[in-house]
């Protein structure tokens, strides 16, 4: 009887241990589901697409569409690289800005090693600043 009543808790006890795992794959069977359902819904919307829209193979037909004008020279042009430039430097200043604002917010709470960290921070963006200054980067030729 004894022996019952030891065997009986310790069932108790991996009944109650495999609650959270249950609490916790009934979480996701939710989550499952949607990604189920949203995957046949692209699917069908794909597959009713290619079936029911009008499809034509002619010349006219793969030309670039220029609001209506004749398309002339090439399709595809080359982009200069400062277009590039100037939007890498401004994600990296963007980049500055979103840690930026958290630390300042704050600032009171972080300590002397986040002041000094973010200090450093500042410093080697300034750096790639000068860098990109003293090569030109920022002149638009």
């Amino acid at each position: 009887m004894k022996s019952d009543t030891i065997a009986r808790a310790g069932d108790r006890r991996t009944e109650e241990e495999g609650a959270p795992v249950q609490a916790l794959l009934d979480n996701y069977a939710a989550v499952l589901l949607a990604a189920v359902v949203g995957s046949i819904l692209v699917i069908t919307a794909l597959i009713g697409a290619r079936v029911l829209a009008p499809f034509s193979e002619s010349k006219q037909k793969k030309i670039s569409y220029e609001c209506g004008m004749v398309p002339v020279g090439r399709v595809r042009t080359q982009l200069h690289i400062r277009y590039y430039l100037f939007a890498i430097l401004f994600l990296i200043f963007d980049v500055e800005a979103v840690f930026l604002f958290p630390w300042a917010v704050s600032f009171t709470r972080a300590g002397h090693a986040a002041f000094y960290e973010m200090v450093l921070f500042i410093v080697i963006l300034g750096g790639g600043l000068a860098y990109a200054w003293k090569k030109g980067v920022l002149q638009w030729k």
